[in-house]
């Protein structure tokens, strides 16, 4: 993930404190709030960090292959990494 874990919090907290003072949203309890969408920024931010470990574990079962066509472990890195983020729906 490419941010702290802190910062997420803060982001998480600055976001809901935004949307209250605009009120978008209504909380009682914004503390359990804040751990929510910080929780699903985490999840959101670390899917990159999934998916480059899962193309990671393609690449592997695939390496005496790739070292018999001579085929460049970046550029498959990039076309696995691409076809997983189309099949998540993911953005990257």
């Amino acid at each position: 993930m490419i941010f702290s874990k802190e910062y997420v919090g803060y982001l998480a907290r600055q976001t809901v404190k935004h949307l209250v003072a605009e009120k978008m949203i209504e909380t009682g309890k914004p503390a359990i709030l804040n751990e929510r969408v910080a929780a699903a920024m985490i999840d959101e931010l670390s899917l990159e960090d999934r998916i480059n470990d899962e193309v990671r574990v393609i690449l592997e079962a695939f390496q005496d292959d790739m070292r018999k066509t001579g085929a460049s472990y970046p550029e498959m890195f990039k076309k696995v990494k691409t076809e997983l983020a189309r099949k998540y729906k993911a953005v990257l």
